[in-house]
């Protein structure tokens, strides 16, 4: 793993300033900001009391739900985009190869800035809408994946919660495997990084898991309630 040891050593300073600024940048709750502007009520006291798109969706409205949606998948693409903009300039000749590794770990505290907000307590959403947008700006097939399987499910179940176990359960099988296949040179021509290295595979694999096993421990309270039939199918506010 001496290429990921190079990495960090050579571009310490951008991981530092990319984990920061894209925590504090996701750390900031639209669900939360949304609620008190037109209930003046904290949606972490209403329903489920998950500061996020669904909890909005059931409890405020469908409106004030797209613009919670729009707010939590922007945090993940300003987060990723700001960890592109660090690399500008960097002439290495693995420039692209870290510059996606910057972008990974960019998307990974993006993900726990909105999970575990500062500015909230560190109570915040379970993550799902800027996963996607984490997934769209690394490596857009995870998205495309998580997308299909998600609308299978949801057409099966009808419950949001559903999609989202199944979907990070196989979030990291999915990134390894578009990865490898890119290693490998099988799908090189519509890969965003055509020329993946080994160590590149395990590192967005890892970062896949990390995401995926946070994403699942913060959905704990609806897998209680799927156990105890009781987890509520999606139905819009008025």
């Amino acid at each position: 793993m001496e290429e990921i040891r190079a990495f960090f050593s050579q571009y310490w300073l951008q991981v530092i300033i990319a984990a920061v600024l894209s925590y504090l940048i996701s750390s900031v709750n639209t669900s939360i900001i949304v609620t008190k502007i037109v209930l003046h009520k904290d949606i972490r006291t209403m329903g489920s009391g998950n500061a996020g798109f669904t909890n909005v969706l059931r409890c405020v409205g469908k409106t004030p739900a797209a613009i919670t949606f729009i707010g939590d998948f922007l945090k993940g693409v300003i987060s990723v985009t700001a960890a592109i903009l660090l690399m500008i300039g960097v002439n290495d000749a693995k420039a692209d190869l870290y510059r996606g590794y910057l972008m990974y770990i960019a998307g990974l505290f993006a993900v726990v800035g909105h999970t575990f907000p500062i500015y909230y307590k560190f109570k915040g959403g379970k993550g799902v809408v800027t996963t996607f947008a984490v997934m769209l700006m690394t490596d857009w097939r995870t998205l495309v994946c998580a997308l299909l399987i998600f609308a299978i499910i949801f057409m099966i179940t009808h419950i949001i919660s559903v999609c989202a176990l199944v979907n990070f359960t196989a979030y990291t099988f999915i990134a390894f495997t578009w990865r490898f296949l890119d290693y490998k040179g099988i799908t090189s021509s519509f890969s965003p990084l055509p020329s993946p290295t080994m160590p590149f595979v395990i590192f967005s694999a890892i970062t896949a898991l990390l995401i995926g096993v946070l994403i699942i421990v913060r959905h704990k309270d609806n897998i209680i309630r799927l156990k105890n039939g009781t987890e509520k199918k999606i139905k819009a506010k008025k």
